[in-house]
């Protein structure tokens, strides 16, 4: 699959999005769209392959499972690595597996992204300083609402874009390379990363609070064999009917 000018440009715009919280979607980019299944299944839809893009995506999501932000600091980037992580995998014809090898060395580069963004705003903050302090409120909301979206859609777009319009035969042409135990070793590899983002996922549930339920969830799952959507929505109701009988108003 070769990914032409405007599909690379709506990849990038992808990941712009995915990054950017506010003004545009009001925070649905960073609580969503950053989501290597969300983003994933985008990439799909703009490569022609939906399917394709949400599996990809979904299998690149377990890493992240527990992933968290904590303080303004990114140690990975999801939403790169399911943006590009999907689209060089799709580009390339490359399983799930290896999908997810090459989206977490990506996911780690986002970082860089993510300090420029940091780092460059700060200059904003003065520049939004000298027009408070002449009492310019048009120009406050002309720099907090436009000039570090420019930047931010500048260092996110354009290098997103060359490694998806350039890089797709590039990556094609080192997995053909590394057809036979080599790529069999990434596809291993890939296959204990989404462990891992489960194993942290389930040392953040595992208490004597909450281990209880997560067993529950595993017998409806497996052995009475209830489709994901039905313990959905009993956990819901669980947590629901928990939190009603057990938490005071000002514990929740």
């Amino acid at each position: 699959m070769e990914i032409n000018v405007f599909q690379a440009l709506l990849i990038g715009l992808i990941y712009y999005l995915s990054i950017n919280g506010t003004p545009w979607l009001t925070l649905l980019g960073s609580t969503v769209l950053a989501r290597p299944l969300i983003c994933g299944t985008l990439v799909g839809l703009v490569l022609g392959d939906v399917v394709q893009g949400c599996v990809i995506g979904a299998a690149i999501s377990l890493p992240y499972l527990a992933y968290i932000s904590a303080g303004g600091t990114v140690p990975m980037d999801p939403g790169l690595a399911g943006t590009l992580g999907t689209a060089l995998a799709m580009a390339a014809n490359a399983s799930p597996e290896v999908a997810v090898s090459m989206a977490v060395p990506i996911g780690l580069l986002g970082t860089v992204i993510w300090i420029a963004h940091m780092t460059v705003d700060i200059s904003f903050l003065h520049m939004i300083d000298k027009a408070a302090d002449d009492l310019n409120s048009k120009k406050i909301d002309r720099i907090q609402m436009f000039i570090p979206q420019l930047f931010l859609m500048l260092i996110s777009v354009i290098p997103v874009f060359i490694v998806a319009y350039f890089g797709s035969g590039v990556v094609k042409d080192i997995l053909d390379a590394l057809e036979g135990k080599p790529l069999h070793v990434l596809e291993v590899i890939g296959g204990v990363l989404p462990a891992l983002g489960v194993a942290m996922i389930l040392k953040s549930i595992m208490s004597k609070d909450t281990a209880a339920f997560y067993f529950l969830g595993f017998v409806l799952a497996v052995y009475l064999e209830l489709p994901i959507i039905a313990v959905s929505i009993l956990a819901f109701i669980t947590a629901f009917v928990y939190t009603q009988l057990f938490f005071k108003p000002n514990q929740v």
